[in-house]
């Protein structure tokens, strides 16, 4: 198997896959007329942000397993030499692997603590032994590695 990924060249093609993911549910969002907040001088409303959260988790959930899926990266770590591969055999992940990867990384960025769940979730791998996994890693049973 290839050398595992570095833990800072991850976070970094994190955050470029987030500001790409983030561009398209800004537009969808907007294109439907869905804000988190609708402040004015009578009211504040906040009910749509739930609307804008399902989308948010739809398209990074897609976002990322189909392309983990398909070539074992996304374009921010395509663009940083890295993919993602199972533990086991080095190969891409599976559907259902990928799946379950973006779950476990997107569901609660999404929802509730999306600051303090990237941290934590992406964080892991500064800290992991052997595998430098994040939880979501470590959940579907993958490693990242470089593609150098």
């Amino acid at each position: 198997m290839p050398p595992l990924a570095d833990s800072g060249r991850r976070v970094l093609a994190r955050v470029i896959d987030l500001i790409l993911v983030g561009i398209v549910v800004w537009l969808v969002t907007w294109a439907f007329g869905v804000h988190e907040y609708d402040v004015s001088a009578e009211r504040v409303d906040t009910g749509r942000s739930l609307w804008q959260s399902v989308v948010a988790a739809v398209l990074y959930v897609a976002y990322d397993t189909f392309m983990i899926a398909r070539t074992g990266q996304t374009l921010g770590k395509k663009w940083l030499k890295m993919r993602v591969a199972n533990l086991g055999d080095g190969a891409n992940p599976s559907m259902q692997n990928s799946l379950l990867r973006a779950l476990v990384l997107w569901l609660p960025f999404a929802f509730c603590c999306a600051c303090v769940w990237t941290a934590i979730c992406g964080g892991w791998s500064f800290f992991d032994k052997p595998y430098k996994q994040g939880l979501h890693d470590k959940a579907a049973k993958t490693v990242e590695v470089s593609t150098r």
